[in-house]
């Protein structure tokens, strides 16, 4: 099932997108957005007499985290060597989380801002998992019990930032750092994700990142574990699970897209402050 969030001119909505997707990831031409009654997270998946046709909707970021995004870092081998003259070249002996505050989402295809503290803006293209229930210390084996479904998103990193302030709130925590979408996808499994969801980064329609969640290096009933042993996890939050190889800088003018199956393509602009 995809849940979406979004817009047709009003307040916004919560809808199920019904219909297939193309070869690009993206809903049929005549797919329509079946209205729910609210936030499923909070009301449950209560269906109204609505439809809207997806083409008239402008989706918006699926969640709106009412706490945090956890962020993991270093959890792909390939990223974690490239990143040697930065953040060191060791793979931790355990998920690495930060956090990235909940004023740093936006949707698809809202700007992420590139802000004048910054001389290198980079894209980082991720999985990420949505909470949906008020969990505390849970157990990898119940992991499944806790997970409302997936999105992607783009943990936007300021790597001169993140150098120089020697940890990653700031570099990672701008408004705009965030983009998630572009719907949640309830159905995709954690079996599916161990065996390995592609996972693409587009810049300006060049593929830049082009990794697997086969190679996460903590999966995500470990990732889930971990966090939730230091901290209560409530619905809506969001867990980024950490990015592969190929991340680089972006520029005003440039667009980035992160892809994969059934999870669609999370496409926004990059624009200077104003």
């Amino acid at each position: 099932m995809r849940i979406a969030r979004f817009t047709t001119g009003g307040d916004p909505q919560y809808g199920v997108i019904a219909g297939e997707l193309d070869q690009f990831g993206q809903p049929e031409e005549d797919a329509q957005i079946l209205v729910l009654a609210g936030d499923p997270l909070y009301v449950g998946l209560k269906p109204s007499d609505q439809a809207v046709a997806f083409k008239d909707a402008k989706l918006l970021a699926p969640v709106i985290p009412r706490s945090k995004v956890v962020a993991i870092g270093k959890n792909y081998a390939d990223h974690v060597a490239e990143m040697k003259g930065v953040t060191g070249g060791e793979a931790p002996e355990e998920p690495l989380f930060f956090l990235k505050p909940n004023t740093s989402v936006i949707g698809p295809g809202d700007a992420i801002v590139y802000p004048p503290q910054t001389e290198n803006l980079h894209f980082e293209g991720e999985l990420a998992v949505v909470i949906g229930r008020i969990c505390k210390d849970v157990p990898a084996e119940k992991a499944a019990d806790v997970i409302f479904g997936y999105t992607l998103a783009n943990d936007v990193s300021a790597r001169d930032l993140q150098v120089k302030d020697k940890q990653w709130s700031r570099a990672k925590g701008f408004d705009t750092f965030c983009p998630l979408g572009p719907w949640i996808e309830t159905e995709l499994t954690l079996d599916e994700i161990k065996a390995g969801i592609d996972l693409k980064t587009y810049l300006q329609g060049d593929l830049k990142q082009d990794g697997s969640t086969a190679d996460l290096i903590f999966d995500i009933p470990r990732i889930i574990a971990h966090v939730s042993a230091a901290m209560t996890l409530l619905p809506g939050d969001v867990i980024l699970t950490g990015t592969p190889a190929g991340v680089g800088p972006m520029e005003p003018g440039d667009e980035v897209e992160v892809a994969s199956p059934r999870l669609g393509a999370l496409t926004n602009p990059v624009t200077k402050k104003s």
